[in-house]
């Protein structure tokens, strides 16, 4: 059963971390405030780890502009020892968490932030342009990776804790068969769990895709409230009396073309060799818990006329990665946190009202992780700190230039690719 990674004694963590290099010169942290609509309140260091920060690296100073909507009040920063204001023009470094608008940017800084620019989103293409103009350093999060290609850090385990709760009380909505109240509701993830106790669930077969930090998260959820794991094989040729799920990782979803075996680096190097079998699945599903990274060269899950087959029977799905048109090509685009579920059409394909006869009903959110944004900011933070924060402050490394879109204005080599697409209209 994967465990609850919360909850981490900051004594313990200074002894698994060695403390972070003192500089000779004073380095300034600035947490921002988000300036995206609709309002962030997720935070890359939480008060607790700033009071950690300044104990144990004297030469780095922490700053947090003030913020109506931020999960720890600016009260809580004070009273660990922040100093909070408006202007963080002093500052070196800023840490946000979502997209910083284009008239909030300020010129000559380095930023850390999830710009959501790397797969040439259409919608970002003006910041993109303003980060360059503007002689700005951007290290992007959702680029920090290990040397395995793993993800550092991110918000994706919370944004499978939330997707997978939400999924369940839609198909619990939908059925009448039991009831879930909101994951927001919650003053924590440990308040969260007791909705588990005693929850009684029908006979119900989930598919999870994925393997990465989402899906662990959804995971969490599956033996939280109590549904058994059955491998692939057994959970296509049967049906049970009792609520079960199957991990679907890379090996269960794709199939190359030619013939040959599944190669994980072979299928992220050139995915377009594979095609997906997830068809078989969706004749023996209720809900499909989708976790799995997508790009455009990647084959889809299913085809939009799939749904339309008497034999697809899947009536609830919560694709938490949520890419509009993506692996679930039935994702119409988002919703919000207080009204996540949408219904499909299964003959129109058309957006409808959710819990119709005739409709599949799709939780599509992109700020999952704000419905728990004190676990999430808490657990984010830990990763910044164990992993991030020292390289940064010594001045880099090479999984941090990896993750640097631009510096001083300038597409660095390993986003080259994006020059057109930074220089369009």
């Amino acid at each position: 059963m994967p465990g609850i990674i919360l909850y981490i004694n900051f004594g313990h963590l200074r002894c698994k971390t060695p403390a972070l290099t003192k500089n000779d010169h004073m380095t300034r942290i600035g947490l921002i405030r988000e300036g995206k609509i609709p309002a962030d309140n997720r935070v890359a260091l939480t008060p607790a780890q700033c009071k950690w920060i300044d104990k144990n690296a004297p030469g780095i100073e922490i700053v947090a502009q003030s913020s109506q909507t931020r999960c720890f009040p600016d009260r809580e920063y004070q009273m660990a020892g922040v100093t909070v204001k408006d202007n963080l023009d002093d500052c070196d470094i800023l840490l946000g968490i979502k997209e910083v608008p284009v008239d909030q940017l300020l010129a000559d800084k380095t930023y850390l932030f999830f710009s959501h620019t790397k797969k040439k989103q259409p919608h970002n293409q003006g910041l993109l342009k303003a980060i360059l103009a503007k002689k700005i350093t951007l290290i992007d999060y959702e680029c920090l990776e290990h040397d395995d290609g793993q993800r550092i850090i991110g918000f994706g385990f919370f944004a499978g804790v939330v997707g997978a709760h939400n999924g369940m009380m839609a198909y619990g909505h939908r059925t009448g068969l039991f009831e879930l109240d909101r994951v927001y509701k919650q003053r924590s993830f440990r308040d969260l769990i007791h909705n588990y106790f005693g929850l009684r669930l029908p006979n119900t077969k989930i598919a999870v895709t994925g393997s990465g930090r989402v899906a662990h998260g959804i995971l969490e959820i599956m033996n939280l409230m109590g549904i058994h794991e059955v491998e692939p094989d057994e959970y296509i040729k049967r049906r049970f009396s009792y609520p079960v799920y199957t991990q679907l990782k890379g090996a269960e979803l794709y199939h190359r073309i030619e013939p040959g075996n599944y190669n994980r680096e072979e299928f992220h190097a050139n995915p377009s060799a594979y095609i997906c079998n997830f068809l078989p699945y969706a004749e023996q599903t209720d809900i499909l818990m989708n976790g799995i990274y997508w790009e455009d060269h990647v084959p889809r899950l299913f085809e939009k006329q799939d749904i339309k087959d008497e034999h697809f029977i899947i009536q609830t799905i919560a694709d938490i990665t949520d890419d509009t048109n993506g692996s679930v090509p039935i994702n119409l685009g988002d919703q919000t946190i207080e009204d996540p579920i949408y219904g499909v059409d299964r003959n129109t394909l058309q957006k409808t009202a959710p819990y119709l006869p005739t409709s599949i009903d799709i939780m599509a959110v992109g700020n999952l992780p704000n419905e728990l944004p004190r676990d999430a900011s808490r657990y984010f933070g830990e990763q910044l700190i164990k992993y991030v924060l020292d390289d940064l402050i010594k001045g880099g490394s090479e999984i941090i230039e990896r993750a640097t879109i631009t510096n001083n204005g300038e597409l660095t080599k390993y986003f080259e690719y994006l020059k057109e697409f930074a220089a369009g209209q």
